[in-house]
């Protein structure tokens, strides 16, 4: 069942948006070779906290960890570790969640270990257009298109670029509960599924792989990585679909809230 929200309801959600987004801005700041990534697991619970939120992910179906840190081949839901130091020209995946006054945000960035210079131009591709996909999606997040639009909005920019698109792990609705009806696949058919209606809210991730789509899920049951070995990127945020366009209620300062009347950085 998806559950619509009220105006007052989005407002409440743009809140927990506002203090990922901050968590996200904090990491970018900070993320420097020879950290792990339990280093920025404590920066982005302490952002979190001291902002009055709760962390969406500890404990959420008994995730130990504030973050999802995946580097490198890991596409989604590394645990954070001392263990994982990270070294110039990593390519890591930041998932955050946040909640505030019973609502969730939740967002998610890939960066490059030491500055995009660190990497070769085609992991600097794979991350820009990664990201280009997630904008695509989310200019389609508006009252009476077709959930297929935002797939194949998605879906397009990895076609055009060669890249796997995962497949098992999705976009979805998102409020009260962190996963919520709908399902918000990166790939589909324009015109094609379930019809988007202003209060929706849910959160576009695009995940796109060098390599193949395949995956496998490693014995800690938990993180997810390429079946090849390939590097991934991820990029999500959480939109809210209005009867203004979108609203990006997890949006950077250096990112438009409303892209539909804003510019939008082609990635």
């Amino acid at each position: 069942m998806i559950i619509k929200k009220s105006r007052a309801e989005i407002d409440r959600m743009a809140k927990a948006g506002a203090v990922v987004a901050r968590a996200h801005e904090e990491l970018m700041e900070q993320l420097r070779p020879g950290m792990t990534t339990l280093d920025l697991d404590r920066i982005a619970e302490k952002v979190i906290v001291d902002s009055g939120a709760v962390p969406s992910f500890k404990g959420y179906r008994g995730f130990p960890a504030t973050l999802c840190t995946s580097p490198n081949d890991q596409i989604v839901h590394g645990i954070p570790s001392a263990d994982v130091v990270l070294e110039e020209g990593d390519v890591i995946s930041i998932d955050c969640g946040a909640i505030v006054d019973g609502f969730h945000g939740d967002s998610a960035t890939t960066l490059i270990v030491g500055g995009e210079q660190a990497a070769s131009p085609q992991v600097r591709e794979l991350v820009r257009q990664t990201r280009n996909a997630l904008w695509r999606g989310l200019e389609q997040a508006q009252h009476g298109h077709r959930l297929g639009d935002i797939g194949a909005a998605v879906e397009a920019v990895a076609v055009e670029h060669g890249y796997g698109v995962v497949r098992e792990y999705v976009g979805h609705g998102i409020g009260r509960a962190l996963h919520e009806d709908p399902s918000v696949p990166n790939y589909g058919r324009a015109g094609k599924g379930l019809r988007m209606t202003k209060g929706w809210v849910i959160a576009i991730e695009p995940m796109f792989n060098l390599g193949t789509e395949r995956t496998r899920t490693l014995d800690d049951e938990w993180t997810v990585v390429t079946e090849d070995g390939a590097l991934s990127a991820h990029w999500e945020h959480t939109v809210a679909i209005t009867e203004d366009g979108p609203w990006v209620l997890t949006a950077r300062s250096d990112e438009p809230a409303r892209p539909l009347a804003e510019a939008v950085p082609v990635y």
